[in-house]
């Protein structure tokens, strides 16, 4: 055994107490989110316990450990002269303010749902065989479906589809699109309500994720323009689309190059592939010591690499396949033109074009 750096050491637990604090955490989050008692903060402002408690139709023993475990957390602001808490402007948009881009509800239930998962993964482990979406925890395609919503909303109108070649003046006009790997239908959705003149069709291998997607439609009023089918990938039968999207989807299909090649037949001959997948860099080891990669090897570890085993040819992509990879994926099922339109800091943009 190589001799120990105390120094080293040190450092290393150091950080392992964080990173655990941060796992406690997880609960104790999702109990606030749940019971709303970071909505009542955000909506009332500066409380104490008891009005907090009063607020919310709980007990204020329990809401007194958690606020003081949030304001330990650096999660809620605690003034200790007045015994009272708070959300600063910036923890508001992390914790109360749902269409923020940094809202983090549904990243604190995708944490519990890996761990609900762990035993059938830790089994795939040994098998080397997959575990099917939808059935390794819970209800984790909704907890997905709430984690991406709010990047969602502030990218995929704003400035995703913008910054596509060609294609906001066909959508404005009144264009075919289907987006594959809907989910739970949050993307389908937006782009139907900026679209109006536009027809969209979600789709998505997974039965449940359609019944809500039609559920969300139905509460927005868009039933009669936009249709959600469960149906994989690469049994789409309809054509003629103008634009294909895909958004953080292919890297789970077991087939991504049967259902790449598959959206080449789907489009027009002038139409548009919207491929949107997580940020990596080309090269594993530059992924290393990036906090979003970090995130994204671990949910790619308990969900992406076992949903992908878990069906036909199984090639296990995983979350951060990288740009080079994906673009000769693409090529290969017969696109001329692929570039990068867009970046963000979770997700980069493919254009592929016939």
């Amino acid at each position: 055994m190589p001799e120990v750096d105390a120094d080293t050491l040190n450092a290393l637990v150091g950080k392992m107490l964080g990173d655990l604090g941060g796992a406690f955490s997880v609960p104790t989050v999702r109990i606030g989110f749940r019971l709303g008692l970071f909505a009542a903060l955000h909506q009332h402002g500066p409380s104490n316990t008891t009005e907090l408690a009063e607020r919310c139709g709980l007990a204020e023993r329990y809401v007194r450990e958690w606020a003081l475990a949030q304001a330990t957390n650096g999660y809620v602001t605690h003034d200790a002269v007045e015994d009272r808490f708070s959300l600063s402007a910036e923890q508001a948009m992390v914790f109360a303010l749902k269409d923020s881009p940094v809202y983090l509800e549904g990243a604190f239930d995708l944490a519990a749902a890996m761990l609900d998962a762990q035993p059938k993964v830790e089994a795939a482990f040994r098998s080397g065989g997959g575990v099917a979406w939808g059935e390794s925890a819970g209800c984790l395609f909704c907890a997905v479906g709430s984690f991406f919503r709010p990047g969602y909303v502030n990218s995929i109108v704003p400035a995703w589809l913008p910054a596509l070649d060609g294609i906001l003046p066909r959508l404005t006009a009144g264009a075919r699109v289907a987006d594959i790997g809907c989910g739970v239908g949050f993307s389908t959705l937006m782009m139907a309500e900026a679209f109006p003149n536009s027809t969209f069709t979600g789709y998505d291998f997974h039965p449940p994720s359609i019944a809500q997607a039609n559920a969300h439609a139905a509460a927005h009023g868009l039933s009669g323009r936009v249709t959600f089918k469960a149906v994989a990938a690469k049994e789409i039968a309809d054509t003629a689309f103008d634009l294909v999207t895909m958004f953080d989807c292919l890297h789970d299909m077991g087939d991504p190059r049967g259902c790449a090649a598959h959206v080449r037949e789907l489009l027009k001959p002038d139409g548009t592939w919207m491929l949107v997948e997580p940020a990596a860099a080309d090269r594993a080891g530059d992924n290393i010591g990036n906090p979003v990669s970090r995130l994204y090897y671990n949910a790619s570890t308990m969900i992406c690499v076992p949903t992908s085993l878990a069906q036909e040819v199984g090639e296990a992509l995983g979350a951060q396949a990288g740009e080079a990879r994906l673009t000769a994926l693409v090529q290969e099922a017969g696109f001329r033109r692929v570039r990068r339109a867009a970046t963000g800091p979770f997700n980069m943009v493919l254009q592929a074009c016939p």
